[in-house]
């Protein structure tokens, strides 16, 4: 996509004028980073960073039909929510891949929220309605009308108490209430996040977003808030062992080799459960592994993971120097014989191979 087509968020003025770096994402022109990635990684984990992540999908799913719907598409059992409750889950295709990862947020036993990938917003949304057809729930695409503002790190909640009289410091994880915030009417408040340091995430309309903006960096000033980009997203999620989309997972990786069993619950049928379901009683043949280098060397998508002879056995799914651990660290997948934890495998940068080892995750342990 050229630059003369990138879409911009409603703060993305604000950005450039804050000197941030921008790069296109998923069709956006984001910020990168502002002072710099370390600056702001060490930020969230140890105080507050706000994300502008505006780009990213919402649809809401509404009616009668509204849960037999999210039954059929995700992975996850949704009957198990309840008012003010999310979940993480997965929209399995046909093939024994992944359309996207989502969080599914249940405000009523008729009305869920939707929250998907940017750059699967229009692939997500097609993908649903072929099966909404014969379903009939109500579906609204508001992608385009909402920002989002992803308020992380230990002191997050405590600032964020200052704009609101609903009680954000005492929610639980992976909850949501809906309310006045910062003197704007029908603003989402989440306790979810993509860093593992606590905090929450906001929804509200594009036309507040200046507002809110302004708003939450003068409630996080006394608790040393900045603005944060996307590269200390990637460090912080990566850390934690979260998978991205496009990376880690995809549409030919399965939710069991991809260690998201947790979010594949076979007690009600979804799309190709029956697959997946023989393929988890079988046992998969590779696995989602995280690992750290012994020798030095910082592992990048896309490169080969070798065993002690050479023979090319995976392929790494992400990498990146850890900020809060001083190591270079990685995801990637492995024959299931070379997962265990304390496997030696080795990642081949520029011809040489370079010894790592598998290890448990997350990464940073201090959550």
């Amino acid at each position: 996509m050229s630059e003369m087509n990138l879409k911009n968020t409603a703060l993305s003025s604000v950005h450039i004028g804050l000197g941030a770096k921008m790069v296109p994402f998923a069709g956006y022109n984001m910020p990168v980073q502002y002072k710099g990635l370390i600056e702001e990684h060490h930020c969230v984990r140890n105080a507050v960073g706000v994300f502008d992540v505006s780009h990213m999908g919402e649809f809401w799913v509404k009616g009668p039909q509204a849960l037999a719907l999210i039954q059929q598409v995700t992975s996850n059992d949704a009957s198990k929510l309840f008012d003010g409750k999310v979940q993480y889950s997965c929209l399995p295709n046909l093939e024994g891949g992944i359309v996207d990862d989502l969080l599914v947020y249940r405000f009523g036993p008729e009305e869920y929220f939707l929250v998907v990938n940017a750059s699967n917003i229009d692939k997500d949304w097609n993908w649903i309605q072929k099966f909404n057809a014969s379903i009939g729930a109500e579906m609204t695409n508001v992608s385009e009308d909402m920002s989002l503002l992803a308020v992380q790190g230990p002191l997050a909640l405590k600032a964020m108490q200052k704009l609101t009289d609903m009680n954000v410091v005492d929610m639980e994880y992976y909850t949501v209430q809906r309310g006045t915030f910062a003197g704007i009417d029908n603003v989402i408040v989440s306790t979810t996040g993509y860093t593992g340091a606590g905090g929450c995430e906001i929804y509200f309309q594009n036309a507040d977003a200046e507002k809110m903006w302004h708003a939450v960096m003068e409630a996080g000033a006394e608790f040393g808030i900045q603005p944060i980009g996307l590269g200390a997203r990637d460090t912080l999620r990566l850390e934690m062992g979260f998978c991205l989309y496009g990376n880690d997972i995809d549409d030919t990786t399965s939710p069991i080799e991809a260690g998201l069993g947790w979010i594949t619950k076979f007690a009600k049928p979804f799309n190709n459960s029956e697959n997946l379901k023989a393929q988890k009683d079988a046992g998969v043949t590779r696995k989602l592994v995280g690992f750290e280098m012994i020798d030095k060397g910082i592992p990048r998508h896309g490169y080969e993971i070798a065993d002690a002879n050479g023979q090319v056995i995976g392929v790494v799914t992400s990498g990146t120097q850890s900020p809060s651990l001083s190591k270079a660290i990685g995801m990637g997948y492995v024959p299931t014989a070379m997962a265990q934890l304390g496997s030696e495998i080795y990642v081949v940068i520029r011809g040489k191979q370079i010894k790592a080892s598998v290890v448990g995750l997350p990464f940073y342990k201090n959550a």
